[in-house]
């Protein structure tokens, strides 16, 4: 697997910069390379941006992550002890890499807000938006992350 791992990071900010998510942002950056149409990309992980439906629990740019690691290394057949194996622990590589860096996977952890019910209304994309969200960091990050786990195993 040949992969630009730069080049992927920048689509994943461009991506999310258009106002995807940061789940579709990081997954569409990756996705042509395991075949999945764009349009069928974006509508996986549309319900994951926010930590899941801005729930703010695990952060959507982790959970494209996982995505992308489901399909880099699939775990399809329930009796392959092994392949699911090798499945969790790349997601576990992936989470431990981004916890190290930003102290947590949780959306509401990372961006410190409160538990409590968000608006499923998504945020307008404005710069007073980009200025006080570190998300595009997050998605850029994550892009990384999970780019070198992917050629880790070439």
């Amino acid at each position: 697997m040949q992969i630009n791992i730069e080049e992927r990071k920048e689509k994943a900010l461009r991506l999310f910069k258009e106002g995807y998510n940061c789940s579709q942002s990081v997954f569409c950056a990756y996705a042509d390379l395991f075949d999945v149409e764009p349009e069928l990309a974006k509508r996986l992980t549309s319900s994951l941006g926010g930590g899941m439906g801005r729930l703010r629990e695990v952060c959507g740019a982790m959970s494209g992550s996982f995505l992308l690691l489901g399909l880099r290394y699939p775990a399809s057949d329930p009796t392959d002890k092994a392949s699911k194996t090798e499945n969790y622990a790349s997601v576990q590589r992936v989470a431990e890499v981004f916890k190290l860096r930003f102290g947590s996977i949780v959306c509401r952890e990372l961006l410190d807000v409160k538990r409590q019910q968000e608006s499923p209304v998504p945020s307008d994309r404005n710069v007073a938006y980009y200025a006080k969200r570190p998300c595009a960091r997050f998605v850029v990050e994550a892009a990384e992350i999970v780019g070198q786990e992917m050629l880790s195993s070439n």
